[in-house]
């Protein structure tokens, strides 16, 4: 059975590199490069995240993932 779970990936001004949501509790949140290390999170965490982060600079949006449970 498979589940829909969401990473939130981040595209900075200047880096056309996009990177994506690792940790959420300390500050400043931490990114990596790596799909697979990102976090996994439901869709209303997803949102709580991409709202706190979103500033001029920071582009964030949700990328839906299939989670195997």
């Amino acid at each position: 059975m498979t589940h829909t779970k969401f990473v939130v990936r981040v595209i900075r001004r200047g880096n056309r590199i996009p990177e994506y949501l690792q940790r959420i509790n300390p500050t400043p949140i931490q990114t990596t490069k790596d799909r697979k290390r990102a976090l996994v999170m439901g869709k209303f965490t997803a949102e709580d995240a991409i709202r706190s982060i979103q500033t001029s600079q920071c582009n964030p949006e949700l990328i839906p993932v299939q989670v195997t449970a």
